[in-house]
């Protein structure tokens, strides 16, 4: 027997976040559903040793032949979900939920004279309004506590409510604060009626403009001295937004959906399907296609419709999507005709509860993409193809087994840097990553030139440790087969003038330009067309992606450290008061086109500091760009 079972996942490609995992036998039945706040460290625990396993784990891990996952916004939404699919799916392992008997709903008996909140297993009360179910008869508690805080209605029983109204004696939840009905002798019955159909508005569409009008009032007692009322709408505000906090899955309940989130880039588009009915989550389902060129969202969009409704799948009457495509009204008609009775609608979530659960769709089908990167270049053979294909489609004589790509970052032609990202046997090597700041330069082929001229100076000593100022230097490994550079054939021409500057003839160059990802060759008119769908096109798109990001991270992190420096010398203006405004504005950019006042409206800086941080920013822009427009072509001395 094998420590552990051999199609299990790499901890790399299992998410930190909190969600949902469901194990699969090899026809693909759910054998177990589960959650966690912290995906990679809960599954890590099922792929331990197998004898160290409890006998039932070990056995529902040699049963499954695959595990897979759905990333949730909170670990409440990952209960929720949970139960959910524990209760459509059956699986054989679980032991929670398990039961027959119903789930616990909160209800709003209305055809009673004064209505009550109350929590009920039995769904069939008459006339009354049901919310939920909820995975747990807490959760209802919780929320109804919550709720009662703002709409205080009526929560005593029949009995209770009966023998107050006769004898004139509030009853006895009344007396504690702890029921708001008629019974209570606080409110009149109709007046308890409007205060219940304000909470079965609330609990139907969790409309937030409720919040802004407490919070409204809050300030507006605050600002008239009555601080108790003030206390008393804070303590609501705080209430409703817990209660909206809890229900962040859960859609009201004659809500049928399917919502797909896409996550795309030139080569492929993963999808994320969750099939919403009853206002909950009845499954997800996620998988990469790849994309044709020049496809539009919308097209890709109508593609996936197409594909799966045409094919018989369960056609809802509302569809929510990413972006709608350009023909919206056609497809709509033809899933009509599809779907047989009513017309189906296909949109996208602008705001609410549905826009929420599109941003969870859609960390899922990120969360895909990557994991289809990643899953795609760390097979061997796989990446075996792509640089033999790389080889052939330039014309090199040996496979490029170490492969450079550079790229260029900066801010108006402020702040430039440039990365370098090594790629050895088709993966990255971060360890051999370098960065270049770059004082001077008028455009980005020139950054590209001095960059490349720095870093060819630098082949005859890779074989040596150099020393500087007393301490080691790393040197640059072994001399690479193809250096790469993100862009088209002016980008190309600089890199091969730096070449050529440094009388290197042995060392291949290409640029891929985006949008088309067209692959340009030195003193070549027409590029090189790879195909879509081919691995040597992905595996170039994937370094050249690579050094983009490492790219901007470097201009980001130089340009937050720059603009803290010119604050900190400001007179009256600490390192305190530097992350403040930071913090407040939140980008470097905003701070910089904010105007004195705005600053002014942060606690701590008066008028005058204000004007001298406004003085300091604009100033310092101006002499950044006149700097860049009468600047020289000085090749940098200094090392990377």
């Amino acid at each position: 027997m094998s420590n552990t079972v051999s199609w299990r996942p790499k901890a790399g490609e299992i998410p930190t976040d909190p969600g949902v995992y469901r194990w699969r036998d090899e026809r693909g039945r759910v054998l177990y559903v589960g959650k966690a706040k912290n995906l990679r460290a809960r599954l890590s625990n099922y792929f331990a040793p197998l004898p160290s396993l409890h006998e039932r784990t070990r056995r529902m891990v040699l049963t499954a032949r695959s595990v897979e996952w759905t990333v949730v916004g909170s670990d409440i939404e990952a209960l929720q979900l949970e139960y959910t699919w524990i209760k459509e799916f059956d699986p054989p392992f679980n032991v929670k939920f398990r039961d027959d008997k119903t789930y616990p709903f909160m209800a709003v008996t209305l055809a009673d004279e004064a209505p009550r909140v109350m929590v009920t297993r039995n769904p069939r009360i008459k006339g009354a309004k049901y919310f939920g179910p909820y995975p747990k008869i807490w959760a209802v508690h919780d929320t109804i506590d919550l709720m009662i805080k703002v709409f205080p209605i009526r929560t005593c029983s029949d009995s209770s409510y009966k023998k107050a109204m006769q004898t004139g004696k509030p009853c006895f939840p009344g007396q504690i604060g702890r029921c708001g009905g008629p019974c209570s002798h606080k409110v009149s019955i109709d007046e308890h009626r409007a205060i219940v159909d304000e909470f079965v508005k609330f609990m139907g569409s969790y409309d937030k403009r409720v919040i802004a009008d407490l919070q409204r009032s809050m300030k507006t007692a605050a600002m008239e001295q009555r601080f108790e009322d003030a206390a008393t709408y804070r303590d609501q505000v705080q209430a409703l937004e817990a209660v909206l906090d809890k229900s962040a899955v859960v859609l009201r309940d004659n809500v049928d959906l399917d919502l797909y989130a896409l996550a795309e880039d030139e080569l492929a588009a993963a999808v994320q399907l969750f099939t919403v009915r009853g206002g909950r989550i009845r499954g997800s389902r996620g998988w990469v296609v790849d994309k044709e060129i020049d496809i539009s969202t919308g097209d890709l969009v109508e593609q996936v419709l197409q594909g799966i409704y045409t094919a018989g799948a369960e056609l809802p009457r509302e569809i929510v999507v990413t972006e709608t495509p350009d023909d919206n009204d056609a497809l709509e008609s033809v899933l009509s005709t599809v779907r047989g009775r009513g017309r189906v609608q296909i949109h996208t979530a602008q705001r609410g509860e549905k826009a929420n659960l599109m941003q969870t769709a859609t960390l899922n089908a990120q969360q895909s993409l990557m994991l289809y990167k990643t899953r795609r270049s760390a097979d061997f053979a796989t990446r075996s193809t792509a640089l033999a294909d790389i080889q052939e489609a330039l014309g090199m004589s040996d496979a490029p087994l170490r492969m450079e790509c550079y790229d260029v970052s900066h801010l108006s032609g402020t702040n430039i840097v440039a990365s370098m990202v090594v790629f050895e046997d088709g993966l990255p090597r971060k360890d051999q990553y370098r960065r270049f700041n770059i004082p001077r330069s008028t455009d980005d082929t020139e950054s590209i030139y001095q960059t490349l001229s720095r870093r060819l100076s630098r082949l005859d000593d890779e074989l040596a440790p150099v020393e500087e100022v007393g301490e080691q230097r790393k040197r640059f490994a072994y001399r690479p087969n193809l250096l790469i550079v993100d862009g088209g054939q002016p980008q190309v021409a600089a890199a091969r003038r730096a070449l050529d500057d440094a009388g290197v003839t042995d060392i291949a160059l290409c640029g891929i330009a985006k949008r088309l990802e067209e692959i340009w060759l030195p003193d070549d008119d027409f590029p090189v067309i790879l195909p879509r769908n081919s691995d040597a096109l992905f595996l170039i798109q994937r370094i050249r992606d690579e050094a983009h990001r490492f790219a901007i991270t470097h201009q980001r992190q130089r340009r937050k450290r720059d603009i803290s420096t010119q604050l900190a010398e400001i007179p009256g203006l600490g390192p305190s008061r530097v992350a403040v405004l930071l913090k407040h504005f939140g980008s470097v950019k905003r701070l910089k086109d904010a105007e004195a006042a705005d600053i002014s409206a942060i606690r701590g800086i008066g008028p005058t500091l204000a004007a001298a941080v406004v003085e300091r920013l604009r100033g310092a822009e101006d002499v950044a760009a006149d700097d860049v427009a009468a600047a020289d072509v000085v090749p940098p001395t200094s090392p990377a």
